[in-house]
């Protein structure tokens, strides 16, 4: 299954859920919830960390955040 990490820049996708329980309350409080529109736009200098767009407003987030968010392309 696809996560957030692995999108390019202005791919969108739509959230399925996540791998790590734990994370996945703090990233729900984001605005990060299954069903939800999540669209990449792009990658910090070093490729850490990332910039996505969900639920209405732009999100920074480290790689290992984002590969815990899993979606459906």
């Amino acid at each position: 299954m696809k996560n957030v990490a692995e999108m390019r820049p202005g791919e969108l996708a739509i959230i399925s859920g996540f791998t790590d329980d734990q994370l996945s309350v703090k990233l729900m409080e984001m605005g990060c919830l299954p069903g939800a529109a999540v669209r990449f736009n792009f990658t910090a200098a070093f490729g850490d960390p990332i910039c996505i767009s969900v639920s209405g407003y732009e999100l920074s987030l480290r790689l290992e955040e984002a590969s815990t968010i899993s979606i459906i392309d």
